[in-house]
């Protein structure tokens, strides 16, 4: 994104978020989450912390930047940001794959499921993707204060991701092959069967589509369950309860036997040492603490004899 790019999306930001409050200065928002909601803000810090490194950085993401000066909020809590790095090249192979996708679908239509505060619909807009957030009502509406309003191609359903009736809010005539669904730090808290449900309902419901997630190994979903994950700001994050290690991602593929490809993709290249990523997931003590990305390839609505028969 060159600077004109930047600076036109900057004042962008500035217009549709701004709060006035008399004089026209803006306020701090403050934000009160707890639970899984909270860990938004976790996700939003990491990012922004990257974002805003001078010199050389692994993503651009200023919205991001902006978001964490406007919200009031101790994000110390959260205990530093010696995970900025690591986080920020998960989500620059996200968006990669996102935009992999735009690029073979014009026009198609991306899903992201309980979204948060994420911002990739900035980083990765074509001008003609279509978009969906699905995100639980309290976080809506906490998007609702602080993003820009939803325009045409960019829309926001209040529901679990569970829910399947989401699926039903897709723009009349969208085709099941132009649809990708996304899952970005979400599927660790949901129970093992339900992850397995919800990417077996994609299957049936967008032939020719994909899904894409990340998932935690089992060795920090351990952790985790055992209070070990605590920060040195005293927070805690919400019990997980879902993980895959890097070689279980082929059992992905029995969720539902209209899944073509399950593939696992390389970090990109970081700094210092995150320049091991793309080779991280072969790396037996590295590859116990990142997370997979995984990208599932749905076969069409014929595929393997019709498996509905």
């Amino acid at each position: 994104m060159d600077e004109d790019m930047n600076e036109g999306m900057d004042e962008d930001m500035s217009e549709n978020t701004r709060e006035d409050t008399g004089g026209g200065a803006r306020d701090k928002v403050p934000v009160e989450l707890e639970g899984v909601p909270e860990t938004l803000l976790w996700n939003l810090y990491q990012r922004s912390v990257e974002a805003a490194r001078p010199g050389s950085r692994v993503l651009d993401d200023p919205r991001a930047v902006e978001l964490v000066e406007r919200i009031d909020y101790p994000f110390e809590r959260f205990g530093g940001d010696g995970m900025s790095q690591w986080h920020a090249l998960r989500v620059a192979c996200l968006d990669g794959e996102v935009r992999r996708f735009l690029a073979a679908h014009p026009g198609g239509t991306v899903v992201a499921l309980g979204e948060g505060l994420e911002t990739q619909f900035w980083r990765v807009d074509d001008g003609l993707v279509h978009w969906l957030t699905v995100d639980l009502p309290e976080t809506v509406a906490l998007r609702d204060r602080l993003l820009p309003e939803d325009p045409p191609r960019r829309r926001t359903v209040a529901c679990s991701a569970l829910d399947l009736r989401w699926m039903d809010e897709l723009d009349a005539g969208t085709q099941p092959q132009d649809v990708l669904v996304t899952a970005q730090g979400l599927l660790m808290y949901l129970p093992p069967r339900e992850v397995r449900r919800l990417i077996a309902a994609c299957a049936e419901r967008f032939p020719g589509g994909s899904f894409l997630f990340d998932a935690l190994p089992r060795a920090m979903v351990a952790r985790n369950q055992a209070g070990a994950m605590d920060t040195a700001g005293g927070y805690r994050a919400p019990r997980w309860q879902w993980g895959m290690d890097t070689k279980e991602y082929p059992k992905v593929a029995t969720a539902s036997p209209r899944i073509a490809e399950v593939r696992s993709l390389p970090l990109p290249r970081g700094r210092g040492l995150y320049a091991v990523a793309p080779i991280s997931h072969r790396l037996p003590v590295v590859r116990s603490m990142r997370m997979s990305i995984v990208a599932v390839r749905f076969g069409p609505a014929d595929y393997r004899n019709d498996a509905r028969a």
